[in-house]
């Protein structure tokens, strides 16, 4: 009961410190029961070429890859921002520790920012792409059209054993349970938020922004600044 209260906050806190939109929730049920098992492409070798995104913060960099195959939209709206300063001197606006850190706003907080087209846009899911350790993905308010500029990068290092059995019989994918219990993550955003990279290397980083101190909003005490995002091609 006490996870499942905690699993209700937590998630209640991110829809509610993104952008405001609809109401109408993502029904990702019948994604989630389709047969098949989804690639693991989040933890797959990167290859020449690839864009990639290093956001440069004052507790260190955290480098950036992208599934534009399964998330166009959410791809396309972070790197156009990215490559035009919009996340240039922002702040992760909201850090919860054993959840995710939460940025892309550049009014610091958490009611700001659009898309690159100036209007919300909508939730792209796929069974591919799941919300493990290290997953970038879309804040939203709740709604299948609330996406704008905010993202977030999931901290959430376990899920336990009696959650993914659940996980199991509930519909989930039995790798994707499988990478879920070997990183961690938060299982609960799954087919509700969009995933659409994957931090590959500067999680120590991302930890160390976790553990900074916090006001009752759950903002940093002292700003975590994203100095710059650039965007690039990946060379092994």
């Amino acid at each position: 009961m006490k996870r499942l209260f905690k699993t209700v906050c937590l998630s209640l806190c991110l829809l509610l410190c993104a952008s405001c939109g609809s109401s109408q929730t993502v029904d990702g049920d019948a994604l989630l029961k389709e047969k098949g098992n989804p690639e693991m492409i989040q933890f797959s070798e990167m290859k020449d070429g690839e864009q990639i995104a290093v956001i440069e913060t004052n507790y260190g960099d955290i480098k950036l890859r992208f599934f534009p195959e399964n998330a166009p939209k959410a791809v396309e709206n972070f790197l156009t921002l990215a490559q035009e300063g919009y996340y240039d001197d922002t702040i992760f606006h909201r850090v919860i520790a054993d959840f995710m850190i939460q940025g892309g706003d550049p009014t610091g907080t958490g009611y700001g920012g659009e898309s690159k087209w100036g209007e919300p846009f909508s939730n792209e899911v796929s069974l591919n792409l799941f919300h493990f350790y290290g997953a970038l993905s879309m804040a939203n308010s709740g709604g299948t059209n609330s996406n704008g500029s905010q993202f977030f990068i999931v901290q959430n290092h376990s899920v336990e054993e009696n959650i993914l059995s659940q996980m199991e019989t509930g519909g989930w994918p039995k790798d994707a349970v499988e990478q879920y219990r070997k990183v961690g993550g938060t299982y609960w955003l799954d087919m509700k938020h969009t995933v659409f990279g994957q931090v590959f290397e500067g999680m120590d980083t991302v930890e160390k922004i976790a553990k900074v101190k916090t006001n009752a909003s759950d903002k940093p005490a002292e700003d975590v600044v994203i100095r710059k995002v650039t965007v690039s091609e990946y060379k092994k």
